[in-house]
């Protein structure tokens, strides 16, 4: 099938205010980092890094991306960009777009950034980043707090041990699949935190996932020993957030980006919970919300990298323009 994208208006007065609010002025503080906008790529480093959490009273992991030149400053900050992986997966898979993070770096299409990595193993790697009510059921484990902890636990970790820009805008999410879910969520739920997401192929259903839906499997939207509650996924979902969101009155960039080919439902008449369907329903709604600027993109791809990454290239050059 050919590449088709479809490109979609945002709401610039909206990216307008954003900007003055003091955006430019935050990322000015990361210019000196900036690498070499001609020849090869600098490269960042990663490493793996583990620190207790109260929330969930164990240890959390992620991989920390640091921008080349981050050791040999002394007083730059960086702005963040968190990860978020898909269901079933690890903090890893995320280490497919490091090059291309060098890459735009480099070419100073982003400012350079630190990138973090968590790891998301609750409900066997299916929790939705919420707090979920789930105490288990046979062979499925208890969910946990996963949201409290990362915008609580993490943040300030992260914000203690790196030289960030510890504000919410100097904070940005991408997520894919499960990601992406949790990349609205936490953006809508807590834009004090955040200030832009980048989704791709978001696992976001509206009103309710389809019956065959693995939303429904793993426990991440059940109470107590039911493994999934229409009313808690009801709860978490963007339509109940976005009046907090509105009332909250902060400006909130957001690019969403899905592929032509993730599949087709196994019933026809559930159709309309396909990817590409669901990605830009939740375009269709949070453009008209107040303060979101927001971009959409159908490229040709399924549901993996060959969609995920050259939206995510992007993505990420529109959230930091």
């Amino acid at each position: 099938m050919r590449n088709r994208i479809v490109v979609c208006g945002g709401r610039w007065l909206a990216l307008a205010a954003l900007l003055s609010a003091g955006l430019n002025g935050a990322l000015a503080q990361v210019a000196s980092g900036s690498a070499g906008a001609s020849g090869a790529a600098e490269n960042g480093t990663t490493a793996e890094v583990a620190f207790y959490s109260p929330v969930l009273a164990k240890s959390m992991s992620y991989i920390v991306y640091l921008p080349a030149g981050y050791d040999l400053t002394s007083q730059t900050r960086y702005p963040v960009l968190y990860l978020l992986h898909g269901r079933g997966g690890s903090m890893k898979e995320w280490l497919k777009i490091k090059p291309d993070l060098d890459q735009m770096i480099s070419a100073r299409q982003i400012p350079p950034v630190i990138a973090i990595l968590p790891d998301a193993p609750s409900s066997n790697r299916a929790g939705y980043y919420i707090d979920s009510r789930f105490t288990g059921a046979g062979k499925l484990p208890p969910g946990e707090r996963v949201e409290t902890a990362f915008t609580t636990d993490l943040i300030s970790h992260v914000d203690t041990r790196y030289r960030t820009l510890a504000g919410r805008t100097g904070r940005v999410l991408a997520g894919f699949s499960m990601g992406g879910y949790g990349a609205m969520r936490f953006a809508l739920a807590h834009s004090d935190l955040f200030r832009a997401a980048i989704i791709l192929s978001p696992a976001v259903y509206h009103p309710l996932p389809a019956p065959d839906s693995s939303t429904r499997e793993f426990g991440a939207f059940g109470n107590g020993s039911l493994i999934f509650d229409e009313n808690i996924y009801a709860q978490n979902n963007y339509p109940a957030t976005l009046p907090l969101f509105e009332a909250q009155g902060l400006p909130l960039v957001m690019f969403i980006a899905a592929g032509d080919d993730e599949g087709l439902a196994t019933n026809p008449a559930e159709a309309s919970h396909e990817i590409d369907y669901e990605a830009h329903t939740l375009y269709n709604k949070i453009r008209r919300v107040k303060n979101i600027s927001s971009q959409f993109r159908v490229v040709n791809g399924g549901h993996n990298w060959d969609t995920w990454q050259p939206t995510f290239i992007e993505g990420a050059r529109y959230i930091f323009k």
